[in-house]
């Protein structure tokens, strides 16, 4: 019995032993193990090149189209619509017929006016033979002078006649080319408000058709007086570009400054601008409103990524990589343009910064370049 105690007690002492060798040598593991000195931690960001190109200086805004030459078509006569030439809203050109107007009580006219031109006429070649008959007669002392003098007066009474008969016979032909309606100038009419069978004067209110130039056209817009001076030089330069396009769509046009109105608005601080499209594929309606691009422009200049500017209460700054690690370069950003800010002073171009990850970056954080994340 006692040597089956004393082999137990043995055994527990030694598993006691065996406990306290375990505890001793991880606590040595772990004091060693703290005093190891801890590896940096790398962080994975996505770079992006500063770049040193042309960029242009614009000035955006809103501009609304507008026709070079508009039209109302309205009746110098009053008459009856005869026929209308042309289908609602389609493109027309210079001089096509459009409408005809009842011309039959000027054609009457007409002809009563030519045939007192013929009547006066065949009465003044009577005159005439009068007068050369009674000149003949008074150098034969076989009538007088008198008679002579009546002949002449009434030649050159008939004389007179004519050229008023011709005068309203001339009248009456102007009267009738009205009656013919043509198109002033190449471009789009709209529905007619008149068809066959409606009387019209010149006195309705209503036009018969309305004709707008589209080609070119004019694009109206506003930009801040800060620009003025830059804008005249670049019209003086022949610099200066604009880019019309429709909201939603892809599609532009491009054209150049026809005028800037002599005033500033002194309540906004704008100034009106006119722009002229060329408009030959009829993109720019008139009528619509349209994202303008004044291009005033186009400067040497270094950009990066918008993304890339981090901003404190110092100023703007972007992080650098160098030999693996990031640096803070302060930066002076001019404007933006296109998703990349131009960047004045503090960069020279060619220079790698991070466009992501900077929220785990500091002065000195070594850094491994990582792809762009999908969809970027």
């Amino acid at each position: 019995m006692k040597q089956r105690t004393l082999i137990f007690v043995a055994g527990v002492l030694g598993l006691v032993a065996l406990g306290a060798f375990v505890t001793r040598a991880s606590w040595m593991g772990g004091g060693a193990s703290a005093q190891a000195p801890q590896r940096a931690r790398v962080v994975a960001v996505e770079l992006a090149k500063a770049e040193r190109k042309p960029v242009p200086v614009d000035v955006d805004s809103i501009g609304t189209v507008t026709p070079i030459s508009t039209v109302a078509l309205k009746s110098r006569l009053e008459s009856t619509i005869v026929s209308v030439h042309f289908e609602d809203g389609s493109r027309v050109n210079e001089g096509d017929l459009l409408f005809t107007l009842d011309a039959r009580q000027l054609d009457a006219q007409i002809e009563q006016a030519e045939a007192m031109v013929v009547k006066d006429k065949a009465q003044l070649e009577g005159a005439q033979r009068d007068l050369r008959r009674y000149s003949d007669l008074v150098s034969k002392g076989a009538t007088t002078q008198v008679n002579v003098d009546n002949a002449k007066t009434q030649a050159d009474i008939l004389t007179g006649a004519i050229k008023a008969d011709q005068a309203a016979l001339d009248n009456l032909k102007v009267q009738k080319s009205y009656t013919i309606i043509r198109a002033p100038f190449s471009g789009r009419i709209s529905a007619a408000n008149v068809k066959v069978g409606n009387f019209v004067r010149p006195a309705d209110t209503a036009p018969l058709a309305v004709i707008n130039q589209m080609a070119p056209v004019y694009v109206t817009f506003a930009i801040p007086q800060r620009v003025l001076v830059d804008l005249r030089d670049a019209m003086a330069s022949g610099g200066s570009r604009v880019i019309a396009t429709i909201p939603g769509h892809a599609r532009s046009e491009d054209g150049k400054v026809a005028m800037v109105e002599n005033s500033v608005d002194s309540t906004t601080g704008m100034v009106t601008v006119r722009g002229i499209m060329n408009n030959e594929s009829e993109t720019l309606w008139p009528g619509i409103l349209v994202n303008t691009k004044l291009v005033i422009r186009t400067e040497d200049a270094v950009t990066v990524p918008t993304a890339a500017v981090q901003r404190s209460q110092s100023g703007n700054y972007v992080f650098l990589v160098r030999d693996g690690k990031a640096h803070v370069q302060p930066v002076n950003v001019s404007r933006t343009f296109q998703g990349n800010s131009v960047v004045a002073s503090g960069l020279a171009g060619g220079e790698d910064v991070v466009v992501d990850g900077q929220l785990l970056l500091s002065e000195g954080t070594p850094v491994a370049p990582r792809a762009p994340k999908a969809g970027a």
